[in-house]
């Protein structure tokens, strides 16, 4: 991922980072259990899926503790 592509994450409004960190957690778990059933042929993916997971999850979190300052 780029540094444009976080810059961009950042200035998401909350509501949209919560759908896009919905969407990558079903696309995770839909390539858990593909990768189970040995249908997976990038496993780079679910480790990409993850890191982007935690990028949203630290940006959400980041955005709630300058709000309550």
């Amino acid at each position: 991922m780029k540094y444009k592509d976080i810059q961009q994450l950042k200035t998401k409004p909350l509501s949209e980072l919560q759908k896009d960190l919905a969407e990558y957690r079903e696309k995770l778990r839909k390539l858990k259990f593909d990768l189970a059933q040995g249908k997976v042929k990038n496993i780079r993916e679910i480790k990409e899926t993850k890191k982007m997971t935690a990028r949203i999850l630290t940006i959400i979190n980041q955005s709630r503790i300058t709000r309550g300052s």
